[in-house]
């Protein structure tokens, strides 16, 4: 191979490295329910072991109604190191009556999705607070091994 060709073929190969290396790495979380998985399930008709054969056990059930089933998931895709950015999510929410008959189909996307701001307070608790240094010398002299203490023969045992 002569000099320029070795050239060409290096610059080819960080070319294709460079590009690749900036491609997102994408997951899938949950359960993505499709539209050609929803065909065959229908309102009126079909029952809790229908939409189980079509889609699996559901992601969640209602907490006080066991009739509601929610599948859940969602799709990232994450940049280098940047933080990872949702870019699809989706709520398909089953409500079935007591004979486990289909009644409802709910579906929920990311547009819906809302914002939640995290509150970083902390509960105060009794006590002090101690740093380490405070905790390891407040330790020293509090432990017995072995024999030590009432009834043993160690120091600090009481003199017959």
């Amino acid at each position: 191979m002569t000099g320029s060709a070795t050239v060409k073929l290096f610059a080819l190969g960080l070319l294709v490295s460079a590009a690749t290396s900036c491609s997102p790495i994408v997951a899938t979380n949950g359960n993505i329910v499709e539209a050609d998985r929803l065909a065959d399930i229908h309102e009126g008709t079909s029952n809790k072991s229908d939409v189980a054969n079509a889609l699996g056990t559901p992601s969640a059930t209602g907490t006080l109604d066991t009739n509601t089933w929610y599948y859940i998931g969602q799709r990232t895709e994450k940049v280098a190191f940047m933080a990872p950015e949702v870019v699809e999510r989706k709520v398909v929410v089953f409500h079935f009556d007591d004979s486990n008959t289909l009644r409802k189909i709910e579906q929920v996307d990311l547009s819906a999705g809302q914002d939640v701001d995290f509150v970083s307070r902390t509960t105060p608790t009794a006590g002090k607070d101690l740093g380490f240094l405070e905790q390891m010398l407040s330790n020293v002299g509090r432990f017995s091994g072995g024999k030590n203490g009432p009834g043993g023969q160690g120091p600090g045992a009481p003199h017959s």
